[in-house]
């Protein structure tokens, strides 16, 4: 039996997966949480086999749950199901340790699939993203600026393109104010801006954010 929990924060969304689980006779759901910290939490208190996560929360966003979780739980598999193209995030998440990355435009039963699969401890390579992969191992410094930064610049890279404070990021990431201003020094480097105003551009250009 592999035990699941499922983080999202529409209702709808997590009933419908629970039911669709339900018929399946190797599946079983333990645990929902509908916020960043309610995954923690569900982590903690929950054994499971597969996390099942969108990116898109209240509070704390997917990309830093996932780096929490994987510092708690090194071995728990981390499946990504989200409304953005994988072009967008897969990589990135994938680099920092999600076992998988599904687009909720899929099929349920890519999913099950998904789930079975990163519950052996393998990852799950969609065709979209072994395509990006692919791309990645071919291109020669023509990839976007931002497939440069390293997790935690691109972390805050989109928090400061959100509008956050130099503070709010460092408590958001357990991080002291200069260490964030040296991230950020660094990015802007990285991706050849000046202003946070240059920032949020990027990010809704290249649609990192909403």
């Amino acid at each position: 039996m592999i035990k699941i929990g499922i983080v999202d924060d529409h209702a709808i969304v997590r009933s419908g997966l629970r039911q669709f689980f339900s018929e399946q006779v190797d599946l079983r759901v333990v645990g929902e949480a509908a916020s960043g910290r309610e995954a923690i939490d569900l982590v903690r208190n929950e054994e499971m086999d597969v996390l099942l996560m969108d990116l898109s929360m209240p509070g704390q966003s997917g990309l830093d749950v996932l780096a929490m979780i994987r510092a708690k739980a090194p071995d728990l598999a981390i499946l990504i199901l989200s409304g953005y193209p994988e072009e967008h995030y897969a990589m990135n998440l994938i680099r920092q340790g999600a076992s998988g990355y599904l687009n909720k435009e899929c099929d349920p039963s890519e999913i099950v699939n998904a789930i079975r699969t990163v519950s052996l401890g393998r990852r799950y390579i969609t065709p979209a993203v072994a395509e990006l992969l692919a791309q990645q191992i071919n291109r020669k410094g023509d990839a976007p600026a931002h497939e440069q930064l390293s997790e935690r610049e691109f972390q805050v890279f989109l928090k400061l393109a959100k509008g956050e404070t130099a503070g709010d990021i460092a408590d958001a990431l357990s991080l002291s104010v200069k260490t964030v201003s040296t991230y950020r020094t660094r990015l802007m480097e990285k991706l050849n801006l000046t202003t946070n105003s240059d920032l949020t551009y990027y990010a809704l250009k290249n649609k990192l954010i909403d």
